[in-house]
């Protein structure tokens, strides 16, 4: 099966929404359209706004009729949108008149009851590259911005989007991976990996911190997995570590730490995707890490960079 997704990002996000896009395809489009065969759940990513399950592509709206006149719903309603609007971001941008001649000729010849209001199936409609694509319609939700008030929260942490966007690009398919998060922090990556059903392990070397990500987790209802002690102390055998250099009023690296967690990182994960606001290059290849990808993630003036090492 093949799938149509639709994405939205703010100006200062395109690097990491591309970065995202490529960690989940292994390749990026300029635009907001991407069609793939990888199944993806859009309420994972904060830049997909909706996924588009392929069930017929055609060459004709005729070619298209004559197929929903085949579709079994058997009890239940539907509802079609065509998502060639400003609103679901899908180019290019097609007139309501047009839109409507369109669904409403495929919505008659589908053998089932329409329901506008509670359908209990939403088809839709995309005119992409020449083709009618058709299928059944998921929308993401955006779980994050439920996190975004926690009861401790720091000023320099991840924005929980940004959060989410990291977890996606260390572990875009986590099923049996070992995640740890050895600089967790007030637990704003934890927070949303948890949220995705993706176990993961935390532990800082401040206790404040560490008391301040569990005290966030049971607020959002999850079990605090999350150590006291320096990532010296983590022992080997995970397959990803994400590493939020600390920079804040509480717990600040020099340069040689830098470099102990870096080394460490790599001692216990084979796949490590550090945030920094500082130049991390030299310090990665002396771990023996390799780049593999990088975006810049911006905060107003305030500048991060995410780099994907293995």
């Amino acid at each position: 099966m093949k799938f149509i997704y639709s994405f939205a990002w703010r100006k200062d996000e395109y690097e990491l929404s591309r970065l995202e896009m490529r960690t989940f395809f292994n390749f990026h489009v300029e635009g907001n359209v991407l069609l793939s065969e990888r199944k993806i759940e859009p309420s994972r990513s904060p830049f997909m706004r909706l996924r588009l399950d392929i069930w017929y592509e055609a060459t004709t709206l005729q070619e298209l009729v004559a197929f929903a006149s085949t579709i079994e719903l058997k009890e239940k309603t539907f509802k079609i949108s065509c998502l060639n609007t400003s609103d679901a971001g899908i180019e290019p941008k097609i007139a309501r008149p047009i839109r409507n001649e369109y669904m409403k000729e495929i919505g008659l010849a589908i053998p089932a009851e329409p329901n506008l209001d509670e359908p209990d199936v939403e088809f839709g409609l995309v005119v992409y590259e020449d083709k009618f694509y058709f299928g059944e319609l998921v929308h993401g939700e955006s779980i994050w911005l439920k996190h975004m008030q926690k009861p401790e929260m720091y000023s320099t942490a991840l924005s929980t989007r940004d959060a989410r966007a990291l977890v996606n690009i260390a572990a875009p398919f986590p099923d049996g991976l070992r995640i740890i998060d050895p600089c967790c922090g007030i637990g704003t990556v934890l927070v949303e990996a948890m949220s995705m059903g993706i176990p993961i392990e935390g532990r800082d070397i401040n206790k404040r911190v560490v008391w301040g990500s569990q005290i966030n987790l049971r607020h959002f209802g999850y079990e605090p997995n999350v150590q006291i002690g320096p990532i010296e102390e983590a022992s080997a055998g995970y397959d990803v570590a994400i590493i939020d250099m600390p920079y804040n009023l509480f717990t600040h690296a020099s340069s040689d730490l830098q470099q102990s967690i870096i080394m460490h990182a790599r001692r216990i994960a084979k796949r490590v995707v550090i945030v920094t606001i500082e130049p991390m290059d030299d310090k990665i290849a002396i771990a023996g890490l390799s780049i593999v990808d990088r975006a810049i993630v911006q905060k107003g003036n305030f500048k991060r960079e995410m780099v994907v090492c293995e």
